[in-house]
């Protein structure tokens, strides 16, 4: 999240207030996708001027190199670059040695690459216009939904970003079939009055636009700081022993989730010292089937069919040590001579003394305890009920010339 000054609203210029740096504190809502550059005090090592070459963010997650000549540029200023046709309005988001590095990251040819160019800093009029068309890109996104259900085209306006002098406006849908949105086009040209393009993004890039939160309490990676989108398969879930739910594996987009890749490569390296997860135990009381295992503790949970209910650990000390004995032609007399206990329990040196710790200190229905006094709460519900009901009772019997 941005620094708490952000919340203070925005400056002339449509930048945020607060941390003085025009929008480019770096720490994380301020620049979407921001780049730390750790080289800004630094002498140029990499054989180019300061001034060369900058990145350019404009609305989310669109980036774009811009070659500059006789300005100096630094991260937060608001430009306007070439464009076709006309200009756009963007914010400085890198500069310096770092942009170099990044390019050639992204495999971007300082040499060969056509690259276009940072026109001016952006003026009074520049920054009006521009937030003039930001101002109109919600109401276009609403009546752009309109008019691709009236002509029944199955997709999904997911965003429109207006370009920074309104001369152009690019449409991001989604749709999971070909479209011929050749009437579309026509239609929007004529409503919105500009020159209409169309891109399509698939379920992950929208959530990225879109923004939010996840499960786990945090900002949405993929709007944050992911920038490559891999495959992620159930293979994935399989390997680090998590439930097959498709509602708890699949993401904000309605995919699985990118972080599942994120640690799969060290429980494959882990899984490496396990034995197979079909591995058959025989001992002299029957066979054991492998039923789970626990990476983290080193242990896995066996079964036999006379008894499936009763799982029973094992190290994998002793499960490799069962297997040479098998291949041996020898059955051992038990799966574990002696209890094992692989992680030993931790106990905190604090007490729960108000329950706040409980996660099921909710789920307890209210009522039938005890009260202050020690009494039965129902108990005295009751007394009190029979009470009302006698007092009831003497008023109806009152004589009719009592005072």
């Amino acid at each position: 999240m941005g620094c708490s000054g952000c919340s203070n609203g925005k400056t002339e210029n449509g930048l945020p207030r607060g941390c003085k740096n025009n929008g480019a504190c770096q720490t994380g809502s301020c620049d979407k996708l921001s780049v730390f550059n750790y080289l800004a005090n630094m002498e140029s090592t990499v054989g180019y001027t300061v001034s060369d070459f900058v990145e350019v963010r404009f609305k989310n997650t669109r980036k774009q190199f811009f070659k500059q000549e006789n300005l100096r540029l630094h991260e937060g200023d608001v430009v306007a670059v070439e464009a076709s046709p006309g200009h756009d309005v963007g914010t400085v988001s890198l500069a310096g040695d770092l942009v170099m590095l990044q390019m050639r990251k992204r495999k971007v040819d300082s040499a060969t690459g056509d690259f276009k160019k940072v026109f001016r800093k952006a003026t009074e009029s520049d920054i009006e216009k521009w937030q003039e068309a930001v101002e109109l890109e919600q109401q276009t996104k609403t009546r752009a939904r309109i008019i691709a259900r009236e002509l029944g085209l199955s997709m999904k306006i997911s965003d429109v970003e207006y370009q920074g002098d309104r001369s152009k406006a690019i449409f991001y849908y989604t749709s999971e079939e070909r479209v011929d949105f050749r009437e579309l086009i026509r239609k929007y040209a004529e409503e919105f009055k500009v020159r209409v393009e169309m891109k399509q993004i698939g379920a992950r890039q929208e959530a990225a636009r879109l923004g939010g939160i996840g499960p786990c309490g945090r900002e949405l990676c993929c709007s944050t700081w992911l920038t490559d989108f891999r495959t992620v398969s159930t293979s994935a879930a399989r390997y680090q022993q998590l439930s097959l739910n498709p509602q708890k594996l699949a993401g904000q987009c309605g995919k699985l989730k990118c972080c599942l890749n994120f640690e799969l490569d060290s429980y494959l390296d882990a899984l490496k010292d396990f034995p197979n997860q079909k591995t058959k135990l025989e001992t002299q009381k029957g066979v054991a089937f492998t039923q789970k295992v626990d990476i983290f503790r080193g242990i896995m949970w066996f079964t036999f069919r006379d008894d499936p209910s009763n799982f029973i650990e094992v190290p994998i000390a002793r499960v490799k040590e069962i297997i040479k004995m098998n291949k041996d032609g020898e059955k051992p007399l038990v799966l574990v001579e002696k209890e094992f206990s692989a992680v030993p329990v931790v106990k905190h040196d604090y007490e729960n003394v108000v329950g706040q710790d409980d996660l099921t200190r909710f789920d307890k229905p209210k009522g039938g305890g005890r009260n202050s006094k020690g009494r039965p709460a129902n108990k005295r519900r009751n007394n009190n009920r029979n009470r009302n009901k006698n007092r009831s009772k003497g008023k109806g019997n009152k004589p009719n010339n009592a005072v």
